[in-house]
């Protein structure tokens, strides 16, 4: 296998997208996700489609010992890993203290831990060729406190966190880490968390914008990248720090409370 991009969550959304589009540049694919049976139709599609090598690994990510499991399972099969896209990740909304809690464990698990250990196992490898690139699905969530997704955001604040503090950590190589921050997004994350019932989700990107937008600056070595806002919301973002801070948070959860 050739120019190989391992994808975390790439049954569906955004996963699914960089999954063709690093397909179309002629790379081989390593796709981890849960559904096997998603994920051997996408499979099927990208060898078809762009004569491409395709891998599937059906893992829970959200289970402590699934990224050393995948690592190992890489390794016996001798896969150079060339690409890291973590983007598997899920949010939920409602109080803090009304919300199931194993639910909210499960979202650090995966938002957090996994993503973290994925980058641990991976990057010895990349330092070690002194090559490769790593794409992480953070959020516009990360710029603030999020009401109503005060542990969604949370994470995706430490994934922006760790991903900017990595790339200065490795800017003497010729390894490169790059911050995604997708705002509202056409995916299955809207039902699943119930964003799609908040005003947030009025207006959506498309996954495949934002797919392109993602892997366009990681090519090119971007640390962070803002992809599929509206006017408003970027107005918002800038305004941000400016803002007083009691101001913002009531902001955020006014676009955050359910119709």
């Amino acid at each position: 296998m050739k120019n190989v991009a391992l994808i975390s969550g790439a049954s569906t959304g955004i996963g699914k997208e960089l999954s063709h589009i690093h397909a179309q540049t002629g790379g081989d694919l390593v796709i981890v996700a849960r559904s096997k049976d998603k994920l051997e139709e996408l499979k099927s599609e990208l060898e078809k489609q762009y004569g491409v090598k395709v891998w599937v690994i059906a893992k829970d990510l959200g289970k402590p010992e699934s990224p050393q499991a995948i690592y190992d399972e890489l390794k016996k099969a001798g896969i150079e890993i060339d690409i890291l896209i973590n983007n598997a990740g899920f949010g939920g909304v409602g109080k803090f203290h009304e919300l199931d809690y194993d639910r909210q464990v499960a979202m650090i698990n995966l938002n957090v831990t996994s993503l973290t250990a994925m980058t641990r196992l991976f990057l010895p490898d990349f330092i070690q060729r002194n090559s490769g690139k790593i794409l992480n699905n953070s959020s516009t969530a990360s710029f603030m406190p999020g009401p109503l997704q005060a542990v969604y955001f949370a994470t995706k604040a430490y994934v922006r966190s760790l991903s900017n503090a990595l790339s200065e950590e490795l800017s003497h190589t010729n390894i490169t880490v790059t911050n995604l921050m997708p705002g509202a997004t056409e995916t299955e994350f809207g039902a699943t968390s119930g964003m799609d019932k908040t005003a947030m989700f009025k207006k959506t990107a498309t996954a495949r914008s934002v797919a392109e937008d993602g892997y366009k600056a990681m090519l090119k070595g971007k640390m962070d990248v803002i992809s599929g806002l509206t006017f408003a919301q970027k107005i918002m973002i800038s305004a941000i720090p400016f803002m007083p801070k009691k101001m913002m948070l009531k902001t955020v959860k006014k676009m955050q409370e359910t119709k």
